[in-house]
């Protein structure tokens, strides 16, 4: 009987020992899922945004051509003008008066040239039969050509006694936006003054002068000339003071070749259309265009580079054996969401941008495309029986 309660008491010591073995075993930490991205070379361009002001595409001053004084404005002031049309009247009193003056000193003129015309030819015959002198010929002639040249003289002073008539209503110079009226009715103004009657400004389409440090053109001129970026397309977009992005785009006009030695700035013009007169001359604005376009750019989502404490950027790429490899590359600017690696990386490399906290550098990967639902682990080997 004692034998079998000690086999007995064995067994059961057995069973527990097995079960605390297996129960404090380590299991095996399950190999990590990685989500990665292949990189592919593409054409990157390089946007920039800078500070810039609106002006307005033409610009005119409105003054007089005539002396007098005003008779009539007429056009309301903030509207919209046409080319020619009347904007004020100037009293045209003395103005027909000089037109008739020079009407009638013309018809003066001509009968003056007839009569003189009419003696020339009636001596021509008599000097030759000598039944007048040659002399007295001579001075018929240069009478008649004397007359025939008061003639245009009364015709241009009458041109322009009519042109005068006709400066009397002040037309819009351009088509546009008029301002304030700066005189009015029964002012005097004179020709030559220097004070403007009103200005009008043509707002579609409407500059944008932008402002560019002039390091930064030549460094953009330099990667140019290395052949390693090449020229963007001219569009250019807006972002109002409000913050609120302008509707249309626009396209850069030229740049200007001259530094500005006050500001260290080159000023670059850009025009936009403006059909509801949004954009004002004066307006502050920021700019945002792309002046280069880096041919074989890698790009790598912002979520997979890491920074060091210095600015050192790192990324983990899976290897050839499914094994997580730390990178140091080199990633100065962004373009849209993603950083431009400019060394460190390479066209067909497996880039780790999922589960980065779960790896660590040297490790075995479970490789999955970014963005696909995560996969089941693979169960963990059972252990071995005991015997």
């Amino acid at each position: 009987m004692p034998s079998k309660l000690l086999a007995a008491f064995g067994l059961v010591l057995l069973a527990t020992t097995a079960g605390c073995a297996r129960k404090d075993s380590p299991k095996a930490a399950p190999t990590p899922e990685a989500g990665y991205v292949v990189l592919a070379t593409q054409a990157a361009p390089l946007e920039i945004e800078l500070a810039g002001r609106t002006s307005a595409y033409e610009t005119s001053d409105v003054r007089p051509q005539v002396s007098g004084l005003i008779q009539a404005r007429r056009f309301e002031e903030g509207s919209i003008v046409k080319q020619g049309q009347t904007l004020y009247e100037i009293d045209p009193s003395l103005y027909r008066a000089a037109v008739s003056q020079a009407q009638a000193n013309l018809a003066n003129a001509e009968a003056n040239r007839t009569a003189a015309q009419a003696k020339a030819a009636r001596y021509k015959p008599l000097a030759a039969i000598e039944a007048v002198s040659k002399q007295d010929y001579t001075d018929a002639v240069a009478a008649a050509q004397q007359a025939a040249a008061q003639v245009e003289q009364m015709r241009a002073a009458l041109q322009t006694a009519k042109i005068n008539l006709a400066f009397t209503r002040v037309p819009a110079p351009i088509g546009g936006q008029v301002g304030r009226s700066l005189v009015t009715t029964g002012a005097l103004v004179t020709s030559g003054q220097t004070g403007a009657m009103t200005t009008i400004a043509r707002l579609d389409p409407i500059y944008v002068d932008i402002q560019q440090s002039s390091t930064d053109l030549v460094a953009l001129r330099r990667q140019l000339a290395s052949g390693g970026v090449m020229p963007s397309s001219a569009t250019v977009r807006l972002v109002l003071e409000d913050g609120t992005l302008y509707p249309l785009p626009g396209r850069l006009e030229f740049t200007e070749p001259l530094v500005d030695p006050s500001t260290g700035s080159v000023t670059l013009r850009a025009r936009f259309p403006n059909p509801h007169n949004l954009l004002l001359p004066g307006m502050f604005v920021r700019a945002q265009l792309s002046q280069a376009t880096v041919r074989n750019a890698i790009l790598a989502p912002q979520q997979a580079v890491s920074r060091a404490p210095n600015g050192d950027a790192t990324v983990l790429v899976i290897g050839p054996d499914n094994k997580a490899t730390l990178r140091q590359i080199k990633a100065t600017r962004t373009v849209g969401d993603k950083w431009l690696v400019t060394d460190g990386l390479a066209a067909g490399e497996r880039l780790i941008t999922e589960g980065l906290i779960r790896i660590k550098p040297g490790q075995t990967v479970r490789p999955a495309p970014a963005g696909s639902p995560p996969s089941a682990p693979p169960p963990a080997p059972l252990p071995a029986a005991g015997r």
